[in-house]
């Protein structure tokens, strides 16, 4: 129970410190199936009981369309914490992965993800999406830009999407990708497993496993740059 009230109270405080959610919102929760997001999932379900801002939430998972995963126990979770779930179907590992053969394919991949996400979000009527990007997907976004393309920059915890009349909000930025992990061994979830053929060889992994080496080195390595980027002036935060 300890973990749990640390990690409402830290989803609590991102959804204040960045306005994130309004009363009367619906919002559409992206669910892979992955610790990440069944994580995310749960929190919000908790929040939305006790939250002053009264809102709506709807999980939808998008199918890859090759080796698809057993989402039975998403449909079975989705109806205890009582959730309306969408499955929407998608070729979208097949045109990766077969009909463009890309050689770095993850950019292509979510590309199509996040447009197929923001779609089937206005057919349900929602005005946000929730992801379950945490503090260690923000560090290590924010350690790609710096190497690969010579910018400080990360995402931002609240985006919003002029064309699509959207936001994107990210409850999950303050916490630590190990509680997540510890959290999902301590409740009755059922992460299923990833089926992506590259899954652990991207270069997100490649900073993931930098920075732990790093931190073996320097404990304090991810508060300090975590402070670094919000002092940096980035857009959004």
């Amino acid at each position: 129970m300890i973990l749990i009230k640390r990690l409402l109270g830290q989803v609590r405080k991102a959804l204040k410190d960045f306005n994130m959610i309004q009363s009367g919102d619906k919002i559409c929760v992206g669910v892979s199936g992955g610790k990440d997001s069944l994580t995310l999932l749960t929190l919000l379900a908790h929040t939305r009981r006790f939250y002053p801002e009264k809102f709506e939430i709807e999980a939808v998972t998008l199918t890859m369309g090759l080796d698809d995963a057993d989402l039975t126990p998403v449909v079975e979770y989705c109806k205890e914490i009582g959730v309306n779930y969408t499955i929407k179907e998608t070729q979208i590992a097949q045109i990766v992965f077969e009909v463009r053969n890309e050689e770095n394919p993850c950019s292509l991949c979510a590309n199509m993800r996040r447009g197929a996400l923001h779609a089937i979000a206005k057919e349900l009527g929602c005005n946000k999406i929730a992801l379950g990007h945490h503090r260690d997907d923000v560090l290590e976004t924010f350690m790609m830009s710096t190497f690969y393309e010579g910018r400080v920059h990360t995402f931002s915890p609240v985006t919003y999407l002029d064309r699509m009349n959207l936001h994107l909000i990210r409850p999950m930025i303050y916490i630590e990708e190990n509680d997540i992990r510890r959290f999902v061994k301590e409740h009755p979830l059922h992460p299923v497993p990833k089926t992506c053929r590259i899954d652990g060889h991207t270069n997100r992994q490649y900073f993931k496993d930098l920075l732990h080496e790093m931190e073996l080195k320097s404990p304090d390595l991810k508060n300090v740059l975590f402070g670094a980027i919000k002092r940096a002036g980035i857009n959004g935060w």
